[in-house]
């Protein structure tokens, strides 16, 4: 059996595998899996069985997953997790093309209490989570364009009482794209492009060449690939292409990554679907799995 042999094969963990799962196909067969459907498509991933299952249990405790039994014992996603994955939809399958300058930007201003620590810790990994950088102590900005995208997510999350949203335009005097070098981590960004890009570069151009043999070899080289992609359109903040460094390669690991996703996101759909036994309800591509 030929698999894939990505990064992401080798190293991603239980809980984000099974949020790829749910996020891509669980979402549109009706929202439910049962707990032996589930260990059989990991399975498939080489995760175990006691592994799933500790993933399951921290996904439940989370409010990621409900379980309810049905036809037997399983999960469904949380409520208030459907806007969660359609933002993933937007912010994973869009063209993430480069913001415009002229456009403006988006400030985040804070200021939480000594005493909420824990609160400043999970506000700033949000914001980093979104696309923000840092330019300052509590002061912290993105393209003005993910404004709705920060407005969603700090009303989920409940830090709307420590958080001023500004729109604004740059006004000196710092030479705007060395400043974006210090308020962003642009090369740390760029490194995870490019291990994507090194990683699947060569299976994109051999199933050009000679598709997928069926489906369930679609199903095991699209989750990791997926799971391994679905981070970078979060931490890349689209960034204006004149503030961009020179050679930028998010646009070579995208076009691969859209290429692997046309190619294998069908298939994987119709293995999940035939080995569950879960209705279908259209034939259109699988979605993303959010950002749970």
């Amino acid at each position: 059996m030929t698999r894939a042999r990505s990064t992401a094969w080798r190293t991603a963990r239980p809980g984000p595998l099974i949020s790829t799962v749910y996020g891509a196909f669980v979402r549109r067969l009706g929202g439910w899996i049962s707990v032996a459907d589930l260990i059989g498509l990991m399975a498939e991933l080489d995760v175990d069985g006691p592994a799933v299952r500790s993933a399951l249990s921290r996904l439940k405790k989370a409010g990621t997953l409900v379980q309810e039994r049905r036809t037997g014992t399983g999960y469904r996603l949380g409520a208030d997790l459907g806007p969660v994955f359609d933002e993933g939809d937007r912010r994973i399958f869009g063209s993430l093309a480069p913001a415009a300058l002229a456009d403006g930007w988006v400030v985040a201003v804070f200021s939480v209490p000594e005493s909420e620590r824990a609160l400043r810790h999970r506000l700033r990994a949000r914001l980093t989570w979104l696309g923000f950088g840092n330019a300052a102590p509590g002061v912290w900005l993105a393209p003005a364009r993910l404004l709705p995208d920060a407005r969603r997510a700090l009303t989920r999350l409940g830090l709307v009482g420590y958080v001023h949203l500004f729109t604004s335009d740059y006004a000196g005097f710092a030479d705007l794209r060395k400043a974006v070098g210090h308020w962003w981590d642009l090369p740390a960004i760029e490194a995870q492009y490019a291990a994507f890009t090194a990683g699947h570069r060569p299976e994109a151009g051999a199933l050009r060449q000679r598709p997928v043999p069926d489906d369930a070899e679609a199903f095991r080289r699209y989750v990791p690939m997926l799971t391994e992609w679905r981070r970078l359109p979060y931490l890349d903040p689209g960034l204006p292409v004149e503030l961009l460094p020179d050679g930028w390669n998010a646009v070579a690991a995208r076009r691969i990554f859209t290429d692997l996703h046309t190619r294998l996101a069908e298939p994987s759909l119709r293995h999940v679907a035939r080995t569950t036994g879960l209705p279908r309800p259209d034939p259109e591509p699988a979605r993303s799995p959010g950002s749970a």
